[in-house]
């Protein structure tokens, strides 16, 4: 009888496990194969860019489909770069980040939903110059890999826009030439851990 208990229960857990599909799984940024950029328009008439050189980003799902994924992005605000130094001297001053006072950006999600195909919307939490604000993203999944990390690694390509009124960033774009609107885009590549 005890044997036919043990028997059932090791049926029951794999049951179970076959019903819950993927155990959690924890994915993290292949730093030589991710870039964080913005874009904002300088007195209307050219696109000035940069990137956050030093970021990462963390998801953990159970789905293949990563439709239960949770996700979080830091980046360091002291790693901005527009490859011009005066100029990322002054976005990392009081005028701008006020990067000694508000050093990383972060982003955490409240939904990664699956619109259609390999399109999906990911909402969450951005917190930016010491203010938090909701905001979406569009995301492409561009697929499966196994790199030279040796890991499975999926490739995303994130992209978005916000205000920087909307986070007390810089002055005003008539005082400053720099738009109120800042796109933002990310090529991700994340590994399993």
């Amino acid at each position: 009888m005890r044997l036919l208990t043990i028997k059932i229960s090791l049926l029951v857990a794999a049951l179970l496990t076959a019903a819950t599909g993927f155990t959690q799984t924890k994915w993290t940024t292949d730093k030589n194969h991710a870039q964080l950029h913005f874009s904002a328009f300088h007195f209307g008439i050219a696109h000035i860019e940069g990137i956050f050189k030093d970021f990462t980003v963390t998801m953990t799902s159970e789905k293949e489909d990563f439709s239960d994924a949770k996700i979080e992005m830091i980046a360091q605000a002291t790693s901005i770069n527009t490859q011009v130094e005066m100029r990322d001297n002054d976005m990392r001053s009081k005028n701008w980040f006020d990067v000694t006072q508000f050093p990383v950006i972060t982003f955490k999600s409240t939904s990664f939903k699956k619109v259609s195909g390999k399109n999906y919307l990911l909402a969450g939490n951005i917190t930016l110059h010491g203010v938090t604000k909701f905001i979406l993203f569009n995301v492409v999944f561009n697929g499966w890999a196994v790199t030279m990390t040796k890991k499975r690694t999926a490739g995303f390509t994130v992209t978005g826009k916000l205000k920087r009124s909307d986070f007390n960033l810089g002055g005003a774009p008539i005082e400053t030439g720099v738009s109120n609107e800042i796109k933002v885009w990310a090529n991700v590549e994340i590994g399993k851990n």
